[in-house]
């Protein structure tokens, strides 16, 4: 019996270690390496790297050549180029990709320009921007201002503040200027992280809102297309 009872605690401790060994793997980061060039095998420099549509701070060198490290979920890495559009391959567990754009590409323009002190950022995601190099940005909400607590909910306060905004119930369009007919919804990305919906969200959460368009939503590739509508909440520091 004594004999029986340490072979079930030998037996019960190798399969939680397995399981954790396996949930690590699961969770450990892979390394994706690879060149960029266009049609003429010329490299292209400076491109963008993304990861299942959204723009990371990765560039690609002067040999054309990128490494980044993604996420064993991670489905999808693409190039982003804004002469060339973008390239995009499925990971399925490849350590190497390279891509082929059609045509000549140009080296892509990086700004380098030091920001001026005292500038606000805005969190875009990967990374944060400063304000002033938003260039289309149609609007900001600064949560903490008393007068938003009336809202009843997001979509009110967004209907009620931002210009060029349309909100339909709980449909959210950004206007495009060249245009008066609304196109599909944005991409809505809260704290950073791309969210699928913001039904959840109460007024009184907000610390800011961003409305982006155009080049400015480019850092999210394809997933901009539409605009993008960043939300940051209040944190314990901010109350």
């Amino acid at each position: 019996m004594k004999q029986a009872r340490v072979f079930f605690l030998i037996v019960a401790a190798a399969f939680l270690l397995s399981g954790q060994t396996l949930a690590q793997k699961k969770d450990r980061k892979i390394t994706i390496s690879g060149f960029v060039v266009d049609q003429t095998q010329a490299p292209v420099v400076n491109a963008v790297v993304m990861v299942d549509g959204i723009s990371t701070p990765v560039l690609t060198n002067k040999n054309g050549y990128y490494k980044i490290k993604v996420r064993p979920v991670n489905m999808k890495l693409g190039i982003f180029t804004t002469t060339n559009g973008t390239l995009e391959e499925t990971i399925n567990g490849r350590e190497r990709i390279n891509f082929q754009f059609a045509g000549t590409v140009p080296v892509q323009q990086v700004s380098n320009a030091a920001p001026d002190p005292g500038d606000e950022e805005v969190n875009v995601g990967y990374q944060k921007v400063k304000k002033k190099n938003l260039t289309t940005s149609v609007g900001k909400i600064d949560g903490r201002q008393s007068k938003y607590a009336s809202y009843s909910s997001i979509y009110e306060m967004l209907k009620g503040e931002i210009p060029g905004v349309v909100v339909t119930g709980n449909s959210v369009y950004i206007r495009n200027p060249s245009s008066i007919n609304a196109s599909n919804e944005p991409l809505f990305v809260v704290d950073g992280v791309p969210a699928a919906s913001i039904d959840g969200i109460q007024p009184q959460m907000v610390k800011s809102i961003h409305v982006l368009k155009g080049s400015d939503a480019s850092i999210y590739g394809v997933r901009g297309a539409n605009g993008v509508i960043l939300i940051d909440l209040l944190t314990g520091k901010d109350r």
